[in-house]
């Protein structure tokens, strides 16, 4: 199994078919180090060296992981990280590493291992929608098999030791992608982010920590690890995602009912400028795409329900339309290639009707 074929798959997170709604993907987190080693930003060159020697000797082969393709990023070009970056399986420190650090992932995405990032091990698992419970038994599998091969760094007060503080005790991170274009046009996303920090969960963007809600997408994710064990914060942070879920659901029927000419007129300019722009930059088409999401989900493009708008999100990312070209593309290049292609998505996927109002 090599990256490559990988990469040209589908993402993890991009199901092959979706329910109408909010729910985007779920994400678990680990991070592990080993014991008795420096963490890797203290190592030298030659001792991280020697770590990804050894953990990828045998990380393919769990049963968890296999079949998977095993990577050290100096082998990389530019292009597949940030590739790998867009798809969610590396991190954006993780850009940057060369030797001595690496990457393996699992043939359907889902599960993956980043080797000296900050920490010896980020263990992740990955699925489409709600399924917390789902990722965590990969990754809590995973965990354990690795665990059989190595010790790892605990503290039988404090829990798993990490290189950054807020991650010790158990260091996961839990998060779930949501799309919530109701309540932001009803500007109720501000209550709702400042009620998250009281309870401390985080509410970013798409790509993560220090990036902004572009397409309406937030990650809601858990900011404690320590005191609590991973089935608690599990069931916690479902709970809790399903209520912002209804908040979603209530946003979006109060629009229809207050405000329907306004919803489909965003939906409707969102598929007319689609399926005719020639030039279309990155932040322009998320925008427009999450206006084209809503309108499916809400029957208002009902010729439009077998089209993947999550897939198109991914595949008109920077990295991934170069990928697709077969060659690095200028801004311009790109905004055009972007355009090309969801024109041409549009076009497969046919010309929405009209659904008869009631």
């Amino acid at each position: 199994m090599n990256l490559e074929t990988i990469l040209q798959g589908r993402s993890s997170w991009v199901g092959s078919a979706r329910d109408p709604g909010p729910l985007v993907s779920s994400r678990i987190r680990l991070a592990r180090n080993l014991n008795g080693r420096f963490f890797p930003s203290w190592a030298e060159d030659a001792e991280r060296s020697r770590i990804w020697k050894e953990l990828s000797e045998f990380l393919p082969g769990l049963d968890v992981l296999h079949p998977a393709a095993a990577v050290e990023m100096s082998e990389l070009a530019d292009i597949d990280k940030e590739i790998l970056f867009e798809r969610h399986l590396i991190s954006r420190d993780h850009l940057s590493k060369g030797e001595g650090s690496g990457f393996v992932v699992r043939e359907d995405e889902q599960v993956s291992a980043l080797v000296n990032e900050e920490d010896h091990f980020r263990l992740q698992a990955m699925l489409p929608g709600l399924n917390l419970s789902g990722a965590w038994e990969l990754v809590d599998a995973l965990d354990n098999q690795i665990e059989e091969r190595v010790t790892y760094a605990f503290s039988p007060r404090l829990g798993y030791l990490t290189a950054c503080p807020s991650n010790v005790g158990t260091g996961m991170r839990a998060s779930v992608m949501l799309h919530l274009p109701g309540l932001v046009l009803l500007n109720e996303m501000g209550p709702i982010i400042k009620g998250m920090g009281k309870i401390g969960l985080a509410v970013r963007g798409l790509k993560g920590e220090g990036t902004e809600a572009n397409g309406h997408l937030f990650q809601i994710s858990n900011q404690i690890t320590l005191g609590q064990n991973e089935a608690d914060m599990v069931s916690t942070l479902e709970q809790i995602v399903l209520e912002v879920v209804e908040h979603e659901t209530n946003a979006r029927e109060r629009l229809m009912q207050d405000q329907e000419m306004l919803v489909r007129d965003q939906a409707g300019r969102a598929f007319g400028i689609l399926s005719s722009a020639h030039l279309m930059q990155s932040k322009e088409a998320l925008d427009l795409l999450s206006n084209l999401r809503l309108g499916i989900d809400l029957g208002i493009l009902p010729g439009l329900e077998g089209l993947n708008v999550d897939e198109l999100l991914l595949l008109t990312q920077p990295a991934h339309l170069q990928k697709i070209e077969g060659k690095p593309l200028k801004p311009k290049q790109r905004d055009s290639a972007r355009a090309t292609l969801i024109r041409d998505a549009l076009a497969r996927a046919g010309k929405p009707g009209r659904k008869p109002r009631t």
